[in-house]
């Protein structure tokens, strides 16, 4: 289910591999329909190998697993939730650039 350093999440998991992490868990609430979804994956494989033992990253496909966009009130994709210590800490909404993103996982780490 893998795909190098990004993990897909399914809602069956989703409370383990995110919200019970030791480490901060970006995830990438999208759709393979979602251009702008699609747009951003190559940026959110970057951040992965970036910070590779610092954060996790996941996806999660919104088409598959209803249940978890609508418990986190996601209106829009791709959105990006940062979750650290089984809280959503920070999020943002559309294909944002890459320095937006990097701030927001450096903020979650100090």
């Amino acid at each position: 289910m893998e795909k190098g350093d990004v993990f897909h999440v399914s809602e069956e998991k989703f409370s383990d591999q995110v919200l019970q992490s030791d480490l901060p868990v970006l995830v990438d609430f999208w759709a393979p329909w979602c251009s702008p979804c699609l747009a951003i994956t190559p940026v959110v494989e970057e951040l992965a190998k970036e910070y590779r033992g610092r954060i996790k990253v996941g996806k999660i496909n919104v088409d598959e697993n209803p249940g978890t966009p609508s418990t986190f009130g996601i209106r829009g994709i791709p959105t990006l939730i940062l979750f650290k210590g089984g809280k959503a800490v920070n999020q943002v909404v559309g294909a944002v650039p890459k320095t937006r993103l990097k701030a927001l996982i450096e903020e979650s780490l100090k």
